[in-house]
């Protein structure tokens, strides 16, 4: 089979976050030719597009205004994740920056129904706190309205039908949330989901009456629910359960009262479009004929009769649908370029279980180089973040790379990933946090049984709190490894905890435990207390600017572990949390690359 460097593959193209423009012909969408994410547009199946920003900085989001040819958009710097809201008018070129306070995070909340204004959260007044702002459409920097002071982690999730309202959503942790209703005209703040422990509240949408809000919810159940909120009688009423897997989300275009919903189906995205012909029926519009796989970022076209669609899939890039909801039908808009690699060299993975230390069955993702000689194919097990998150069958050049090159791939869902339940997402609170590492354990135990698997070539990689992950797996099981890959890991959760950004913290220690009251276990569990039980070669990679887990992190993990093991480090200086920049991924996963070559492909079998 013919082989291609990291480069090429690094070329693959994605194109996602579509928007319909007011006049429906256009559609906006975010594609990384360039090196970074710009905003392009396109007018018709297959068309070329025409790129409309031109920035070295990755832009976010871009959203088309109701009424006008303009485009709200987001781009940070250096990827700090201090986001500026800019409008941009396609036609002219012309862009202005909105919102001009480069040391605050902007956090968009959307256009109002007339396109006269939009909302966003920031942390202007306080690093530590959100507030909410209303701004007119032509105004900027210290134009914006505080309409709301916060004192947490709160997004803005749409305007009322008659753009009366906000919903205002507050996150106190990934499992725990809030929603309530701003009144514009006299600011009063309506609390709609009052609740003991933690109990999630996700994706809330205005009904089209503005009566109603809708929203996912596992406040009766261990998975979420799609639920509706009466603000009148404050009653919550099951439109749908789900059944076994977890409801994701929700979009309700207000005019032709279509509305769309998600199903997670061990990862694969199971898509639901309707219309409200009441406030608890919907009438079912046929099954989009999409490729199977991870589905998300609708918009309804002005008059609702399409919808726009990002997929992906194991094997297929990101790309573009837009479906027709009258029949099902899809057509992909955007042709997101494979960098000239061949399609049907994409390898999809099994889907698999693996038993571990308490009986519990995990699931994860196993994919098989075409090539797979019995008893000496290395293996890299990539280990997600989050930790509230999940590994999921969406489309990943690098996997495919280093499938390419004879590595096999196996991406597991520890007890603690998202898209299981609320009983599956706690198993690692806090104090258990090490269970899951011993999944970890598990599946290497898993992989030693595999016939095609040399037990003695598995790697660990990870990034963010999967970085935390491989270290803590080369600390508590170090004869497991041939060698370990971390990317803006936290070393240390003390350290992580006292330096991340302020509006992260209390957010971050309703997960792994505060500081006040659990330093001592932080301590404990913290790789860097244990570095000195690394065996196996660690490379480590980091953004100086990462505003989540502080470059110190790397630094003071580098000098312990050095005393210990091989250790390299690799430090980008206009990165943040992780890498976004073409010529920054080049460098690091051809790095990487020649890391594992050095010391998992050609290292010699270990004695028996």
């Amino acid at each position: 089979m013919r082989t291609y460097d990291i480069e090429r593959y690094l070329n693959i193209r994605s194109a996602y976050g579509a928007s319909f423009s007011a006049d429906g012909e256009r559609l906006s969408f975010l594609m990384d030719t360039t090196g970074v994410p710009q905003v392009w547009t396109v007018d018709s199946p297959g068309a070329w597009p025409e790129q409309r920003t031109f920035y070295e900085e990755r832009v976010t989001f871009a959203s088309w205004s109701p009424e006008r040819p303009e485009l709200a958009f987001g781009m940070d710097k250096g990827g700090n994740e201090r986001a500026q809201l800019f409008r941009l008018e396609p036609d002219t070129g012309v862009i202005e920056n909105l919102t001009e306070h480069p040391d605050a995070k902007h956090r968009w909340g959307g256009w109002s129904r007339d396109g006269e204004r939009f909302a966003f959260t920031s942390n202007r007044r306080d690093n530590a706190v959100f507030d909410v702002y209303v701004q007119a459409r032509n105004g900027s920097g210290t134009d914006a309205e505080l309409v709301h002071e916060g004192d947490g982690w709160l997004t803005v999730g749409g305007w009322s039908p008659d753009d009366s309202k906000l919903i205002v959503q507050e996150a106190y942790s990934n499992f725990d949330q809030d929603v309530s209703v701003l009144d514009l005209a006299t600011g009063e703040l309506t609390h709609i989901t009052p609740h003991q422990g933690t109990v999630r509240f996700q994706s809330p949408e205005w009904g089209p009456d503005g009566e109603n809000v809708y929203m996912v919810t596992d406040r009766g159940s261990d998975t979420l629910e799609l639920v509706r909120y009466e603000l009148a009688s404050g009653e919550f009423t099951t439109v749908d359960t789900g059944g076994d897997h977890e409801l994701e989300g929700i979009s309700i275009d207000h005019d032709s009262r279509r509305l769309v919903y998600s199903r997670n189906v061990e990862g694969y995205t199971e898509l639901t479009f309707g219309e409200l012909t009441a406030p608890d029926r919907i009438d079912l519009l046929p099954q989009p004929d999409l490729p199977n796989g991870v589905a998300g970022g609708v918009s309804f076209s002005p008059d609702g009769e399409r919808a726009a669609v990002t997929v992906t899939a194991s094997a297929d890039t990101a790309n573009v649908y837009v479906v027709e909801l009258a029949t099902g039908d899809a057509e992909r808009w955007t042709l997101a370029a494979t960098a000239g690699i061949p399609r049907d060299t994409f390898v999809s993975p099994e889907l698999v279980r693996y038993p571990t230390f308490d009986g519990r069955d995990i699931p994860a993702f196993f994919t098989l180089p075409e090539e797979s000689p019995e008893g000496e194919t290395p293996v890299i097990v990539d280990i997600h973040g989050g930790p509230e998150s999940q590994r999921r069958p969406s489309f990943s050049s690098v996997k495919q790379y280093f499938l390419s090159r004879g590595y096999a791939y196996f991406e597991p869902n520890v007890r603690g990933s998202a898209g299981y339940g609320k009983a599956y997402g706690h198993l690692d609170d806090v104090e258990k946090r090490m269970d899951s590492v011993a999944d970890i354990e598990a599946a290497v135990e898993w992989l030693h049984d595999h016939p095609a698997v040399d037990p003695d070539k598995i790697v660990a990689m990870g990034g963010s709190y999967g970085g935390f992950m491989v270290l803590a797996a080369m600390t508590e099981y170090p004869d497991l490894w041939a060698a370990g890959v971390d990317i803006v890991g936290i070393a240390n959760f003390v350290t992580f905890l006292e330096n991340t950004g302020d509006w992260r913290r209390e957010l971050r220690e309703a997960e792994y435990g505060s500081l006040e009251d659990d330093r001592e276990f932080l301590e404990s569990i913290s790789p860097i207390n244990n570095v000195e039980k690394i065996r196996a070669p660690l490379f480590v990679l980091h953004g100086e600017n990462d505003p989540r887990v502080p470059v110190s992190e790397a630094h003071q993990l580098v000098e312990e572990a050095r005393e210990h093991a091989h250790v390299r480090e690799l430090i980008f200086d206009d990165e943040g949390h992780g890498f976004s920049k073409l010529e920054n991924r080049i460098e690091a996963y051809s790095q990487i690359a020649d890391f594992l070559d050095e010391y998992v492909r050609s290292a010699p079998a270990a004695d028996d």
